[in-house]
């Protein structure tokens, strides 16, 4: 199954390269291969003229394979990707932004435990727990990008107020009216304005429902990386150990079910952001 994490760390591999090139100690390997190559071609009688360049070519090699083995580089670049992914400054929302900002905060405080065991059946299962999380932390980001648009929505707020209005108003008129014809034309109205109004109500009723399964969300969150704290090598063939994942797990599935059904009913679209 893949998740965020995986495809986050296949980005950071490449960029990991990228970085490897541009490291201080391949520049000074780079410059010193071609000063060697250009004055000192032939250093001992023996020496081939192939020979600063294969050691130039060795010495970038040994920088390419050392970054992308070491666990330091890889957890940086792969939580500075992450962060670039879920921006919390893309929600304007201050009180969404922070839910989001703390939900990140555990996903970090994660990764840093999964970088500080060693290799082992407890840190393959605490890998296994921070791509779930990572998941998690996505599906908090998206529902807070799609309830932080629908409260900046100028368009939902001013229809919310005036859809109301217009039906009672066109009430009123239809009583009033004798014209059989009028009346068929304000009946038809009536019948798109209730429509109207009903997915109103429908889609605050979804936003609420997301507001409450977001604060929810981050409680669960905080309850299970205190549990992942806990774990040791003893827990992990434990059933107490199966649980916490089967639990992330369902809480990563209600957030995707939710995301998904506002997608459904309300037309997301963020000017600064998209998920």
């Amino acid at each position: 199954m893949s998740t965020i994490r995986s495809e986050l760390q296949k980005k950071a591999q490449s960029a990991i390269l990228q970085y490897a090139f541009f490291r201080w100690e391949s520049a000074v390997i780079l410059a010193g291969t071609i000063l060697l190559t250009a004055l000192f071609p032939h250093p001992f009688s023996w020496w081939p003229v192939w020979g600063w360049p294969l050691l130039g070519l060795l010495g970038l090699a040994a920088i390419i394979h050392s970054s992308l083995t070491d666990a330091e580089t890889n957890a940086r670049i792969l939580q500075e990707l992450f962060q670039e992914q879920f921006d919390p400054r893309q929600i304007r929302d201050q009180d969404l932004r922070a839910d989001v900002e703390t939900a990140l905060e555990y996903q970090r405080h994660i990764e840093a435990l999964v970088r500080g065991q060693r290799s082992g059946v407890l840190r393959d299962r605490l890998k296994d727990t921070a791509d779930q999380l990572s998941n998690w932390a996505g599906n908090i980001y998206r529902l807070a990008l799609r309830l932080d648009t629908y409260r900046g929505d100028v368009l939902l707020a001013r229809d919310r107020e005036k859809v109301p209005q217009e039906i009672e108003t066109l009430t009123a008129r239809r009583r009033q009216e004798s014209d059989p014809a009028i009346q068929q034309e304000l009946d038809e109205v009536l019948e798109s304005k209730g429509k109207q109004w009903q997915t109103l109500r429908a889609l605050d009723a979804r936003m609420k429902q997301a507001e409450l399964q977001l604060e929810q969300s981050l409680t669960a969150l905080a309850t299970v990386y205190g549990q992942v704290q806990l774990i040791d090598a003893q827990d992990v063939d434990s059933s107490r150990s199966e649980r916490l994942q089967a639990d992330i797990q369902d809480q990563v599935s209600r957030l995707d079910d939710l995301v998904s059904s506002i997608n459904e009913v309300y037309d997301y679209h963020s000017p600064t952001a998209a998920a």
